[in-house]
């Protein structure tokens, strides 16, 4: 580091100052560039902003430009989601502001695959933590990797409640995705209920600065049943409003057999803040992402090539052919096969 040996070199040079020209003590001189050393280290760990420049932090307080890079990073790469972009900033922002807050901030986040519910959590996470979902601070599981198997489930409880407590001891501003809740046994998110209720503190810890999110393709069917009923009537996806979807939503997830919010407790005490709904893209929405990634990849968008991709994917209803069903999952492997990268 800069700082440690400008303190080095200075202590060094002081040694020097001090003692005859003729004999300097390797032993003083030694003492007196540890202390320095020692000195020095002591200042920069003292230091929190400067010892976090370097090395990853737990978030101590609200950073307002991860809010605006919240905000921009949806605004640019998030399409056809305009009550995602609303309810995501609003509450994300909210929550990291609210240095009094009763609990922690549980999202739930429904839709088909591909119409953006991973990469908004995945914005997420980088606008609290540099790293993102490398961060040592953000927590991701899988269901179909992390709890393949039913008769493990009380394993898979206790080892659960022992991660979160913990990671929450360490740093009480962690991040929690859970994906593919869909997927996931029933009962088993259950037991993470005490870490998300109204608790001051439980066994010494306070769970109210932590971030959950949930991720799942339950509910899509009912998602896509508002908006299909928007577009008969002549109407505009966006005209579409939160209240319009999201209690049916959680109705529709609280009542879903193969869904891991079965009968939940979370939702039946109230403890998912947010039912966020991720509409199906549309044909126009697809070419969007195309255009993107084309340009993320830093090559010139060849127009015929883009509308070729967004007319290869498949839609629905049959008749109609208004959602793309992969949304915008499989755009990447399809410029593969265009460009020669």
């Amino acid at each position: 580091m800069t700082l440690r040996r400008g303190a080095l070199r200075a202590a060094l040079a002081l040694a020097l100052l001090l003692q005859p020209a003729s004999a300097v003590e390797p032993i003083s001189l030694g003492l007196a560039i540890a202390g320095a050393a020692a000195s020095a280290l002591t200042g920069f760990i003292s230091y929190p902003r400067l010892y976090c420049y370097f090395r990853e932090c737990c978030l101590q307080r609200h950073d307002h430009r991860g809010a605006a890079a919240l905000q921009e990073n949806l605004d640019r790469k998030l399409f056809g989601q305009h009550l995602v972009n609303k309810v995501v900033v609003k509450a994300v922002k909210g929550f990291l502001n609210n240095t009094n807050a009763k609990k922690p901030l549980a999202l739930s986040l429904h839709g088909w695959t591909g119409t953006g519910k991973n990469f908004v959590s995945k914005i997420v996470a980088e606008s609290i933590y540099k790293r993102g979902l490398q961060s040592k601070y953000v927590h991701q599981f899988v269901a179909t990797l992390h709890f393949p198997h039913a008769p493990s489930i009380n394993l898979y409880k206790d080892q659960l409640q022992s991660w979160i407590r913990g990671n929450v001891s360490i740093c009480p501003r962690s991040l929690f995705i859970f994906d593919e809740m869909d997927k996931m046994h029933a009962g088993l998110i259950d037991s993470i209920k005490p870490f998300l209720d109204y608790y001051e503190l439980l066994d010494g810890v306070s769970y109210r600065q932590a971030i959950f999110i949930f991720l799942s393709n339950a509910g899509a069917e009912k998602i896509t049943e508002v908006a299909l009923d928007f577009w008969r009537n002549g109407r505009t996806r966006e005209d579409i409003q939160l209240t319009d979807i999201q209690n049916a939503l959680s109705v529709s997830v609280f009542n879903n057999k193969n869904s891991g919010f079965w009968h939940s407790t979370l939702i039946d005490r109230n403890l998912i803040d947010y039912f966020v709904p991720f509409l199906p893209l549309e044909y126009k929405h697809v070419k969007m992402c195309v255009r993107v990634e084309i340009e993320s990849r830093g090559y010139v968008v060849d127009e015929d090539i883009l509308t070729r991709i967004a007319d290869e994917m498949t839609y629905f209803p049959r008749e109609e052919r208004i959602y793309s069903d992969k949304g915008c999952k499989t755009v990447d492997a399809k410029l593969d096969y265009y460009y020669d990268f």
